[in-house]
C-alpha cells in the first residue's frame, strides 16, 4: 500500500506539471552540459525560475578570480559548475563558486559533461577527466590543436581538430572509432547524424554518426556554427547569410540575407532562430526564415535561450537579456566578459575574459 502511495502521488505530480505547460525534468535535464546543449540548440526549456518578468532583478550571486584568463564558455551539471582558464580546467559549487577542484592543463577549451565524466580539449589531445575529481582517465593525441567544445552523444565524443578532421571516440575508453577529414568547430549530432561545417571548403557536412560516412553536403560558403532543431539545421555564414537546410537530404529551405557577417552559432526556440552578427541581433521565424526583430548588439557572440529571454554577451564586454518575443531590453550587467553564457536551474554563469573570473547571477 506504501508503495501504491507513491506511484499515484508521482503521477499526480506528472500530471500537475503537465497542466502547468511544464515537462517534469529528470534529473539531468537542466543541465547546460556542453556548448550546444544536449538538444542542439542552445535552449534550455527546462528553466522556470528566470523571466521576462524577473529577469530585471539578477544580481552577482557569486563570482571566482582564477589566475589566468578563462577562454571559453562554462558547463554546468549536477550542481557543479565547469569551465577552464588559460592554464587549467575548474570545478566549483554551481550555486556558491566554491572551488572543488582544479586540474592543470594548457589551453583546455570548453568542457562537456556527460556520465560523470568532463570532455575537454587542450593543445592536441582530447581530456577525460572525472567529474567528481578531476583525475585523468584517458587522453587521445591528434595533429592539431582542439577547435570549439566537443560533443557527447550515445557513447560517443564528437570533436574538431584544426588538423583538418572530425574525430569520433569511444567515450569510456578514448579509442578511436573514426575520422572524417573537413574543418569543423563544434559538430552537432542528433538522430544518428553529425553535423559538421568547414571553414576551409565552405561545405557543411552531414555524416553517418556510427561510421562517419558522408550522407550528404551543401556548398554555403564559410559556414560558422550550426544548431539543428525539428528535423532542420540553421546555419549562418561570413558573407552574411542564414540557411536553413532538411536535416535528412541537406535541401535548401529557405535562406536570410543580411548586410551583416554572421561568426557565431546560432540558438532555436519556439520556432525562432535567434543568431548575432557583427552589427546586430536577428530573431527569424524557423519555419520561413522571415525576419521578427533586430536589437543594434553585434559582436558575433552565440545566444543562450531560456524562458522567454535571449542572453547574450557580445564583444562590448557586457551581458544582454532580451524579450525573446520583442527584443526588447530586459537586464544588462558592465564587465569584461567575452564569452558565451549557460542557463541553467535559476541561474546565468558566464566566463570574463578580461576581469579574469567566472560570475553567476541569479535573483536576490
Amino acid at each position: 500500500m506504501k508503495y501504491i502511495r507513491i506511484l499515484v502521488w508521482i503521477l499526480c505530480a506528472c500530471l500537475v506539471a503537465v497542466a502547468w505547460g511544464q515537462q517534469p525534468a529528470t534529473k539531468d535535464q537542466n543541465n547546460w552540459s556542453e556548448f550546444l546543449r544536449t538538444n542542439m540548440m542552445r535552449w534550455n526549456p527546462y528553466e522556470h525560475v528566470l523571466n521576462v518578468n524577473n529577469v530585471g532583478s539578477m544580481v552577482v550571486k557569486w563570482s571566482y578570480s582564477t589566475s589566468d584568463k578563462p577562454p571559453y564558455e562554462p558547463a554546468v551539471a549536477n550542481g557543479v559548475f565547469y569551465a577552464a582558464s588559460t592554464y587549467a580546467v575548474y570545478a566549483l559549487k554551481a550555486d556558491t563558486g566554491a572551488k572543488l577542484w582544479r586540474h592543470p592543463m594548457i589551453y583546455p577549451g570548453s568542457p562537456a559533461v556527460a556520465n560523470g565524466v568532463v570532455y575537454v580539449a587542450s593543445n592536441n589531445k582530447m581530456y577525460a577527466l572525472k567529474a567528481s575529481t578531476g583525475a585523468k582517465l584517458w587522453r587521445f593525441t591528434t595533429g592539431g590543436y582542439g577547435e570549439g567544445t566537443p560533443t557527447v552523444a550515445d557513447g560517443t565524443v564528437y570533436f574538431a581538430s584544426d588538423d583538418g578532421n572530425v574525430y569520433a571516440l569511444q567515450a569510456s575508453a578514448g579509442r578511436k572509432l573514426w575520422s572524417y577529414p573537413t574543418q569543423s568547430v563544434t559538430p552537432a549530432v542528433t538522430n544518428g547524424v553529425v553535423y559538421v561545417g568547414s571553414h576551409q571548403s565552405g561545405v557543411l557536412c552531414a555524416l553517418n554518426a556510427r561510421t562517419g560516412a558522408l550522407l550528404w553536403s551543401y556548398a554555403g560558403q564559410s559556414p560558422s556554427g550550426l544548431a539543428v532543431a525539428d528535423g532542420v539545421v540553421y546555419v549562418a555564414n561570413d558573407n552574411g547569410d542564414v540557411y536553413a537546410l532538411n536535416a535528412s537530404t541537406g535541401a535548401l529551405l529557405w535562406s536570410y540575407a543580411s548586410t551583416d557577417q554572421f561568426t557565431a552559432t546560432p540558438a532555436v526556440a519556439n520556432g525562432v532562430v535567434y543568431i548575432d552578427a557583427t552589427n546586430n541581433m536577428y530573431a527569424l521565424d524557423a519555419s520561413t526564415g522571415v525576419l521578427l526583430w533586430s536589437y543594434p548588439l553585434g559582436g558575433s557572440a552565440s545566444p543562450t535561450v531560456a524562458n522567454g529571454v535571449v542572453y547574450l554577451v557580445p564583444s562590448n564586454g557586457s551581458i544582454y537579456a532580451l524579450n525573446a518575443s520583442t527584443g526588447a531590453l530586459l537586464w544588462s550587467y558592465s564587465a569584461s566578459m567575452y564569452w558565451d553564457s549557460v542557463v541553467a536551474n535559476g541561474m546565468v554563469y558566464v566566463s570574463s575574459y578580461y576581469d579574469k573570473k567566472f560570475y553567476a547571477f541569479g535573483l536576490k
